[in-house]
């Protein structure tokens, strides 16, 4: 009787540790599935490029309310921004895992390096991790196999230790070796996708943390676009470019006013409540703030009130 090819779960980022990791696998002669999980603040489009040069099929799953839980309350804490870096990658492990025991996966790898990331890539982090996840000794990291402990696939004869690597550290060096022998010519950099690391974005969701502490995952994504302006329980977007503008129309939900310039050129503007507030006084600090930045407004201007969508 044929044995049957193992098989293994490797979380995809789009990164180049990642990519890595998932030919080195492949190498290895096994099936090798990339996962990539989506949420209000990642998307997969990365992980999607990143299959595509290596000639492997991406899987998707959307974790977002599950991912928004942990944004609010971090059980390990916040890395230098709102990014709960050790609960976030928690939470891709587990998920994983539950489809690795449902679907008969031999296995889980990751692209971490040990010592790479001060927060969430120590060994203490990585034992964490593991004893948390309850998958303890399934989850293989093939940049850095030779300086961990053994796993249950190498002591199973799944993979062998010695076709494996020993990389450490923050240095890049021997990643863009492996990348220059496994034929990779783009990967991005290892300043990551997540917008919870970005300075600004940070700013913007702790402030509507504290305004709106049971914000919604559609509150998180409009505030990725144009100036944001506060007034009182008001929350005022006003568009940069033609791109965002149509970020908020599609983003807008019911109660919002969106206001567009009819006969002159200007931004759209958003206005969200957050407590009672009349509709006059939405459209009149629309106005205000929409203004400001219009290059040239008639005397006989006209503002057009985009109708609220139908409620799901």
């Amino acid at each position: 009787m044929k044995k049957l090819k193992s098989k293994c779960l490797v979380l995809m980022s789009g990164g180049l540790d990642s990519m890595l990791s998932a030919k080195i696998l492949k190498e290895e002669g096994l099936e090798v599935i990339p996962l990539c999980f989506e949420s209000f603040f990642f998307s997969c489009i990365p992980a999607e490029k990143a299959c595509k040069q290596i000639g492997l099929k991406l899987r998707v799953e959307d974790f977002s309310k599950e991912h928004l839980k942990i944004i609010k309350s971090p059980k390990h804490g916040r890395g230098s921004g709102i990014n709960p870096c050790i609960d976030c990658h928690l939470l891709m492990i587990k998920t994983a895992g539950k489809i690795m025991k449902k679907e008969g996966y031999d296995f889980i790898a990751t692209g971490e390096v040990l010592g790479q990331r001060p927060m969430s890539q120590n060994i203490n982090s990585l034992n964490l991790i593991e004893k948390e996840s309850g998958l303890k000794g399934l989850i293989v990291r093939p940049l850095s196999v030779k300086v961990l402990p053994a796993t249950i696939p190498e002591k199973l004869g799944i993979i062998k230790r010695d076709n494996f690597y020993d990389i450490s550290g923050r240095g890049r060096g021997k990643q863009i070796e492996l990348a220059k022998k496994f034929k990779i010519k783009e990967y991005p950099s290892p300043a990551g996708g997540c917008i919870l690391t970005d300075p600004n974005y940070s700013q913007r969701l702790s402030e509507l943390f504290k305004r709106v502490p049971k914000f919604t995952g559609n509150d998180a994504e409009i505030i990725k676009f144009g100036r944001i302006f506060w007034n009182k329980d008001l929350l005022i977007i006003v568009a940069r470019d033609a791109e965002e503008c149509a970020k908020l129309t599609g983003l807008r939900k019911r109660g919002d006013v969106v206001l567009e310039p009819y006969n002159f050129s200007g931004p759209t503007v958003l206005v969200r409540k957050y407590k009672k507030s009349s509709q006059k006084e939405m459209i009149d600090c629309g106005t205000a703030y929409g203004f400001q930045y219009a290059k040239k407004i008639p005397d006989d201007f006209i503002l057009k009130l985009l109708p609220s969508p139908k409620p799901l």
